[in-house]
């Protein structure tokens, strides 16, 4: 079992900044690649950021390219997506996700994601 715990969510205005970080506990972190989706009121989930289990590959939505970057330190057994810029329709429960394919968190692989946090909201006033 993976256990996903997110943190850094809040209320920030149009412009601003924030990072989330998720920390991961129970089976080997460097094992696994990792990302986020986000879920907008009303709105489907969606992919967000994806990080491959070294770091060495990472990929982006199109909505958040150039302004939101993911990251990990796998000696922390940490996640990060640091979100610049933000605009109000970034507003969203944030969730990290890991899995041991990075192709199935992207959505070129076919499958269920392994594991979910319970999410950290972010909203961003205009």
């Amino acid at each position: 079992q993976v256990q996903l715990v997110e943190s850094g969510g809040g209320l920030v205005q149009a412009g601003g900044s924030l990072r989330l970080s998720c920390a991961a506990s129970g089976r080997i972190f460097s094992s696994y690649a990792m990302g986020w989706f986000r879920q907008a009121p009303g709105k489907e989930r969606e992919f967000v950021a994806a990080i491959s289990s070294s770091g060495d590959s990472t990929y982006d939505a199109d909505s958040v390219k150039g302004r939101f970057t993911i990251s990990r330190d796998n000696a922390k057994n940490t996640v990060y997506l640091q979100m610049n810029s933000l605009k109000p329709e970034d507003t969203a429960v944030y969730y990290c996700v890991a899995d041991r394919s990075l192709a199935t968190i992207v959505g070129l692989r076919s499958g269920d994601i392994d594991y979910w946090g319970k999410g950290t909201l972010v909203t961003v006033n205009s």
